[in-house]
């Protein structure tokens, strides 16, 4: 990878990074707060799911009416702002996230667990299809005591229904943080189709998903 502007400055102004780290930090706070001022004024809501690669997990909800928009990023760990190399060496303690941002006037948290649910394989404890790692585990971050509620009884469904002979291991947690990935790895299934079609043929998601969940899978 090419080193940032960032790295750059690192390097060869010593101790003034300091001053730029801080106030790289002070515009990501605003940011933040800003995008959930916008959400209140404009009655969204936001649900963020861990499915393994997101660049996965984009499709299947731009899809769905009412959802406005969907983001990659990292969510779960205990490092501000980490860089994708980091997190997917592990030690950072994310996961890949999609955080979608949606009208609950249009669709509910219910269909979004649904889809959830439909693209993942639930019983993989080690990361999803050919992707491995800690940063590739499943996970429903909730963000609010009814998603968790939401959340918890989907699961308990799946498990008291009896269709599955195997344990689900993917884990219901509070959302605590969220961090956006490179742009470049925004809505990367739009710019690369090719590479992208080929890297979900080869990591063998499709096949998987079938064979658990039948016609079902990705719906």
């Amino acid at each position: 990878m090419m080193p940032t502007l960032f790295h750059l400055a690192t390097v060869r102004l010593g101790h003034r990074v300091i001053v730029l780290a801080a106030l790289a930090g002070s515009l990501l706070l605003a940011a933040s707060l800003a995008g959930a001022a916008n959400d209140a004024e404009d009655n969204l809501a936001r649900a963020t799911f861990a499915g393994g690669c997101f660049w996965c997990m984009e499709p299947p909800y731009d899809d769905l009416g009412g959802v406005v928009e969907t983001i990659s990023g990292f969510s779960g760990g205990h490092v501000s702002n980490p860089a994708y190399e980091d997190v997917v060496r592990g030690g950072t303690g994310h996961r890949e996230v999609v955080q979608v941002v949606f009208d609950p006037e249009v669709i509910d948290y219910a269909e979004l667990l649904h889809v959830f649910w439909r693209n993942v394989d639930p019983f993989d404890d080690g990361g999803q299809f050919c992707d491995r790692g800690d940063a590739y585990r499943t996970a429903i971050f909730a963000h609010s005591d009814e998603q968790m509620k939401q959340a918890r009884g989907s699961l308990e469904r799946f498990e008291q229904s009896g269709r599955f002979d195997q344990a689900i291991v993917t884990p219901i947690l509070e959302f605590e943080n969220f961090y956006a990935a490179e742009d470049y790895h925004q809505g990367y299934y739009r710019k690369n189709p090719v590479r992208y079609k080929f890297y979900r043929w080869r990591c063998g998601r499709d096949d998987r998903l079938e064979e658990i969940w039948g016609d079902e899978a990705g719906g």
